[in-house]
């Protein structure tokens, strides 16, 4: 029997994305066959006790107080970004100019420059055999996935419209605690790049048409939010009572556009962390000349398809994406028993470490988030230009 060659991964970050690219890397090999057998070798965070206890419970052989020991070290082949976004460019390009293979968190950058310098640190980098790839995990999740395979045989016919909403309700709350993410240095944007940034990927990928230009609205509902935690120095949410020093909200909580896609289509996309009562509502419509497909992540294991030959008057059918010829599903439980969020990010570590283990360039590339930059950064010009049309 032969033992396949380690792919010695270095993890940056260790809060809620790092607990699922932690879960993603123990769990990958388990239940697939991979070219290479990820290790998870060393994490890395600012706080010497959390990063170890991190490492402890997460289950990574070593801690680091500073990414640049993960670069140094000549025992990680792999480093796995999944830090705010004002980090990634530094960190990736690093890690990349250090021959070490990466994989970063969405939206890549927190600028289109920042991406076109990654972007092309990635394709100088994948001439030496060296791979990156951006964590768009909506991607992995079978149903959407299928739906995906539907379009590319035709199913759907000429695609027409495309509809897209992200729609979560952690914020509706005005005295919930201010966070990075509402921290534009920080993270970029708000709801736009936080979310946004996934409908925009979703879209893109599984017409298989990028977005050539839009016209958007976008909005800061509540504008100051109670400092807490590590941002006022407390621990846990510090007091957050009506006399809580409080910070400036510098990002979008809600942004709304249209678009048009190459060749033709048109869009319509809403992301927003004040629907209330949604709490993870990634939701995909794609209408073509010849039928239809719907995907909403609050159902994950659905997809509904509506194909006008074979039953014009009958409306939409549910799929439920649990069967082995479903994309991924062979590998997990029997027919029936359906998946969670956290198998998107196992779907990622198996497509990621299969691509580098067979030489080729995993998807989506950084040039393929380089493209969801700039439409971001498109309806960010739009939304502070009177919704005037932007071209990406």
């Amino acid at each position: 029997m032969t033992t396949a060659q380690p792919l010695r991964v270095g993890m940056v970050g260790y809060a809620f994305m790092g607990a699922a690219h932690s879960h993603a890397w123990r769990t990958a090999p388990r239940f697939f066959d991979l070219p290479l057998q990820p290790q998870l070798t060393a994490v890395a965070g600012r706080n010497a006790v959390g990063v170890r206890a991190a490492a402890d419970k997460l289950g990574w052989e070593s801690a680091e107080t500073d990414w640049r020991r993960l670069i140094e070290r000549d025992d990680i082949d792999l480093v796995d970004i999944c830090t705010p976004g004002d980090t990634h460019a530094e960190i990736a390009i690093a890690a990349l100019e250090a021959g070490k293979h990466v994989l970063c968190e969405k939206p890549l950058a927190n600028s289109v420059e920042e991406a076109e310098r990654m972007t092309l640190a990635a394709e100088t980098a994948a001439k030496n055999g060296v791979f990156s790839m951006c964590g768009f995990s909506y991607r992995r999740t079978p149903a959407l996935a299928l739906a995906k395979r539907f379009v590319e045989q035709g199913r759907l016919g000429e695609i027409r419209h495309v509809r897209a909403q992200y729609l979560q309700d952690w914020l509706s709350d005005a005295n919930a605690p201010m966070t990075w993410r509402l921290d534009k240095a920080k993270s970029g944007s708000g709801s736009l790049g936080d979310i946004g940034a996934h409908s925009i990927d979703a879209a893109q990928w599984v017409t298989g048409r990028n977005i050539s230009g839009v016209s958007a609205l976008m909005e800061t509902f509540v504008r100051e939010r109670p400092l807490a935690g590590d941002l006022v120095g407390l621990g846990g949410h510090g007091d957050l009572n009506s006399d809580a020093p409080r910070g400036k909200v510098t990002v979008d909580d809600a942004a709304i556009f249209s678009a048009k896609f190459d060749g033709g289509p048109i869009g319509v996309f809403e992301a927003t962390r004040y629907a209330l009562g949604r709490k993870n509502a990634m939701r995909l419509e794609v209408n073509g000349a010849k039928g239809s497909l719907a995907f909403d992540f609050e159902e994950m294991n659905v997809l509904s398809f509506y194909d006008a030959a074979e039953s014009p008057d009958a409306g939409f059918r549910r799929i439920f994406v649990t069967e082995p010829e479903h994309p991924y599903v062979g590998n997990w439980w029997p027919t029936g028993h359906g998946l969670g969020y956290e198998h998107g990010f196992t779907h990622q570590v198996v497509d990621l470490v299969t691509a580098i283990g067979e030489g080729r360039q995993p998807e989506p590339s950084f040039g393929d988030a380089l493209q969801v930059q700039r439409v971001l950064a498109a309806v960010e010009a739009s939304a502070a230009n009177s919704s005037q049309w932007q071209k990406v």
